[in-house]
């Protein structure tokens, strides 16, 4: 699955794969991004490592669907089931303002569960953020998530970040139903190989922290 990975004091892609970015975040996350050569053109793995280390493992296309996806801890391998009624599509986004999308996640593994239909919507804002000399457009999002009888499992909203040049969404503020922040995960830092902090194991911010 090109997921195999080794360690040494820093985050080593598996071989085949070059890294191209590490994304620093609020709360304890980082996203180390790489491609592969054996790879559709424009598909990218997103590795993202908590406090305990890699935890998540995506693969994703130049729209950012997510066409694959490893959980670590539980061994939960989820797909996307393609072709889709109405895929993510960056192009949209970028060119619309606006991208709708409803497509199917199929689940495998010990702690499989059934399918689920994800139902939803991201919005440009119009504004633009410069983080770390990188500018990110700000978006705003809201998904339900349904089970294979229709019913609504769970609601999410929020706003997030899109990186233009690399065509990822990054991580913002999940908010709840009262319209309050119940979650910042907005961007810190960035590091492209070449940079001392260039794919390292460990995230760098809020880690460590003690919740009352």
């Amino acid at each position: 699955m090109g997921s195999a990975v080794a360690f040494a004091d820093d985050f080593v892609p598996p071989n085949g794969c070059e890294g191209r970015l590490t994304v620093q975040f609020k709360g304890c996350l980082m996203l180390n991004i790489w491609t592969c050569d054996a790879d559709k053109g424009g598909d990218q793995w997103l590795a993202l490592f908590t406090e305990g280390g890699m935890n998540r493992l995506r693969k994703i296309d130049s729209e950012f669907q997510w066409l694959e996806t490893y959980s670590l801890g539980t061994g939960l391998v989820e797909k996307i089931i393609t072709p889709a009624p109405d895929p993510e599509n960056l192009t949209e986004l970028f060119r619309d303002q606006t991208d709708t999308y409803d497509f199917t996640i199929t689940q495998s593994g010990p702690t499989a569960g059934p399918d689920e239909r994800i139902v939803g919507y991201d919005k440009l804002t119009g504004k633009t953020t410069i983080i770390d000399g990188e500018s990110l457009l700000n978006t705003e999002y809201a998904y339900d998530v349904l089970d294979t009888s229709g019913n609504v499992v769970s609601q999410h909203k929020g706003r997030q970040f899109v990186h233009p040049d690399y065509r990822i969404f990054l991580f913002g503020q999940s908010i709840g139903p009262d319209g309050g922040v119940v979650r910042d995960n907005r961007p810190m830092s960035f590091a492209k190989p070449g940079d001392n902090d260039f794919f390292p194991d460990q995230p760098r911010f809020g880690c460590g922290a003690v919740l009352s």
